[in-house]
């Protein structure tokens, strides 16, 4: 796309700013920028900033509360929800910084300065090289806001669609499975389906630790004897399993061979509901061949239980009037993680399970906003409304909105978060800028991550916190404004749609990231099309766009979330405040060419690297409850430190025996991309044969880091592009 000549010139753009009251409200509302539960909180100001008018963001402590308004949580909160107002003034980026090469010291500079960098680095790139040089890794942390306009941008008028997020690591399987079998993403199921299944099967999730005030709202239920039953499929036993009335402790790496016992114990007990089957599906015949191939024995083998607990899973999935299924990581972050993702649909289609209450296939995701960046196209395949990057009728559609050329946006999808990767170590990509994410700690084989960050000749970093992992590797860093001091919308896992308000000043010269996205489009020439003074018209052009999509959201606006409280989409223009849908495909009618679900047989496959003579265990990789990803947030809060002092290796004593480990002892722990060190704790209440690490501690964490993530390997799902982070083979030593 070529610059706007004509346009006004840049002086009449007003700068964005961020509005905060001088004095301050009693409590701001805004939903917890952690999990995708998306948990509405209360955040009341510190007793001395009322009577500081343009008080700084390091002046006093913001408190936290859960927000008893908020229809997603009703006041409930985690520990990591009660304590944010601590992490939001510790080590903060104040100005950009800069350097030509990564082994030398930062300088300080101006924003003037940081957009001349880029603007020569992307006119230069696109002069010698092309559009595919650049690429953006964001993040789940980001607001729609900000989403939308780093799309616009990159993919709209610089003409690459190398824009992927940390959502590719988190659910992006998710949205490949929902798209193969029901015909677009979106989750089909809201919370209140937590209140109303009489069977809840939690598959490849830790939901206590990881979305503990969903898991709350289910103990709730059980402690009062109101149900549900709940299965929980892991190798690990957790304090999600703790509750379970059956705990499935299947081989890494089976669950979709889980899945297919499942449904041959259905086709065998008359659980296929065939009116539902013939009237709103197809590819029933190649599923009926697969599943009859997946007896119990052969099921109970594969996966390494037993028989009679299958059978136990299948008699209560026949007696449920309402079966929910939940999954995140451990199904996602799978060779076969879209495959597995299909496998779950399909039992709840084949059973008429879908597109009522209580009932239906229910993905947790990740990230606070990982939903909100789904629907404004945060993916490399991706465009904005649920449109994909393929189809030129959306590519059009898009293109109409933005007021550009036919053909402008390109037609091959961009980049995913690990082709990016490969690129630079090509020597392909000229600028790689990520934003409000810490890959450095959460991408796989990280040696290798390193290496290919070195052949990149500008290294960009968004980040609102000093001193990460992936600060160490960048050349130019930004200063960011989060959540707290900027205006803008979240979407958490149920489509709930909620305007988190600005209620702090932002830190020395920290920007919102969509102000300096529309800064950058203006500084190159594209003045119109970026000329937002607030996040309010950044979202009206949004939602503008999904009108007539499943994710519609033409009927919302800043205004109406701010006077009427968070909204569930699907929303078109007119609805009244409250009249969201809570649950799609009610109908059973679904957005594929026939309007039929699509039922896949897919062949288990295990895992991409299974275990051997020279690496004979399996690594995993987790959360634990109180931290929150890379830590970037949570290592400066006093009380998830006491709670979680240290990363453990979790070691079957039968494991540790065959190597002379003892509990407290220091392991190395190697795997085919290197090795790592970490401290054994012994446990029964992992597989024989697995071991389990989570995944916050990185280099910048000095002697408690533990890269887990540098010993897992980048192979993935090949339709999603999502790494499997949840299998590795791994040997142990004394170290």
């Amino acid at each position: 796309m070529a610059p706007d000549s004509s346009a006004a010139p840049l002086a009449t753009i007003p700068a964005a700013t961020t509005t905060v009251n001088a004095a301050a409200p009693v409590a701001a509302q805004a939903q917890c920028p952690y999990c995708g539960v998306g948990c509405g909180l209360e955040l009341k100001p510190p007793a001395n900033l009322a009577s500081v008018p343009g008080a700084a963001a390091a002046e006093g402590q913001w408190t936290a509360r859960g927000d008893r308004h908020h229809p997603s949580s009703l006041g409930q909160v985690c520990v990591k929800g009660a304590t944010v107002g601590e992490t939001l003034h510790h080590n903060r980026l104040t100005t950009p910084l800069w350097r030509e090469r990564t082994d030398q010291p930062f300088t300080p500079i101006s924003w003037e300065r940081a957009f001349t960098l880029l603007v020569e680095r992307i006119q230069a790139t696109l002069a010698s090289k092309g559009p595919q040089a650049l690429a953006i890794y964001g993040s789940g942390q980001m607001l729609c806001e900000d989403y939308y306009l780093a799309n616009k941008l990159l993919k709209g008028f610089l003409g690459s669609n190398n824009f992927d997020s940390n959502s590719r690591l988190c659910m992006s399987s998710a949205v490949a499975g929902y798209q193969r079998s029901l015909g677009s993403d979106g989750p089909p199921c809201c919370y209140d389906d937590l209140d109303l299944a009489d069977l809840v099967l939690l598959i490849g999730t830790n939901t206590a630790e990881c979305h503990p005030v969903l898991f709350q709202r289910l103990l709730k239920r059980k402690r009062k004897g109101a149900g549900p039953r709940l299965v929980v499929v892991d190798p690990r036993a957790t304090a999600t399993s703790d509750a379970a009335d059956l705990h499935l402790a299947i081989r890494p790496g089976t669950d979709l061979a889980l899945l297919c016992g499942l449904g041959h114990l259905l086709l065998e007990r008359a659980g296929v509901d065939p009116a539902f089957v013939a009237a709103h599906t197809e590819g029933f015949a190649e599923l009926e061949t697969l599943w009859r191939a997946w007896d119990p024995a052969r099921t109970a083998a594969v996966c390494g239980i037993a028989a009679a607990d299958l059978r136990q899973l299948a008699e209560w999935w026949l007696q449920a009037s309402a079966a929910l299924s939940l999954w995140s990581m451990g199904v996602n972050q799978s060779r076969e993680g879209t495959a597995t993702v299909a496998g779950i649909c399909n039992l709840h289609l084949v059973s008429g399970q879908i597109g009522r209450p209580g009932a239906g296939p229910f993905s947790l995701t990740g990230q606070p906003n990982a939903m909100g960046g789904r629907e404004v196209g945060g993916l490399a395949q991706l465009l904005p409304g649920y449109r994909a990057v393929a189809d030129p009728e959306h590519r059009a559609a898009v293109e109409r909105h933005w007021g550009l050329a036919p053909g402008s946006i390109a037609p091959q999808s961009g980049l995913s978060a690990w082709q990016q990767i490969e690129a630079m170590e090509r020597g392909e990509l000229d600028l790689w800028w990520v934003v409000a994410s810490n890959p450095l700690v959460s991408l796989p084989s990280l040696d290798r991550v390193r290496a290919a960050l070195a052949r990149c000749p500008l290294v960009v970093l968004s980040e609102a916190y000093a001193g990460t992992e992936t600060e160490a590797v960048a050349h130019l860093v930004l200063p960011a404004a989060q959540w707290s001091e900027k205006e803008g919308v979240m979407v958490n896992s149920e489509r709930r749609v909620t305007l988190c308000h600005a209620f702090r000043q932002p830190p020395g010269e920290a920007r919102p990231d969509w102000a300096v996205f529309a800064e950058l489009g203006r500084r190159l020439g594209f003045v119109e099309p970026f000329s937002f003074v607030s996040a309010a018209e950044v979202y009206a052009e949004f939602v503008a766009l999904t009108a007539g999509r499943l994710c519609d959201s033409s009927g919302l606006s800043h205004q109406l979330l701010a006077e009427h409280g968070p909204q569930q989409w699907p929303f078109p223009a007119g609805t009244a405040p409250g009249g969201g849908q809570a649950r799609l495909y009610t109908d059973h009618r679904f957005p594929t060419p026939s309007g039929r679900a699509r039922l896949w047989a897919d062949l288990p496959l295990g895992l991409a690297e299974p275990p051997d003579a020279a690496y004979p265990l399996v690594l995993t990789v987790g959360r634990v409850l109180g931290h929150w990803h890379t830590m970037t947030r949570t290592a400066h809060v006093a009380r998830v430190g006491k709670a979680h002092p240290e990363p453990l290796l979790e070691v079957h004593p039968m494991d540790a025996a065959r190597v002379a480990l003892a509990d407290g002892a220091l392991a190395r722990v190697r795997s085919r991309r290197g090795a790592i060190t970490a401290k054994v704790r012994l446990s029964e209440r992992i597989r024989p044969g697995s071991v389990f690490l989570p995944m916050h501690w990185g280099a910048a964490q000095g002697e408690l880091a533990c890269e887990a993530n540098r010993l897992m390997h980048e192979l993935g799902c090949p339709i999603s592009k999502q790494p499997e982070l949840k299998g590795a083979a791994v040997t142990l030593a004394p170290a």
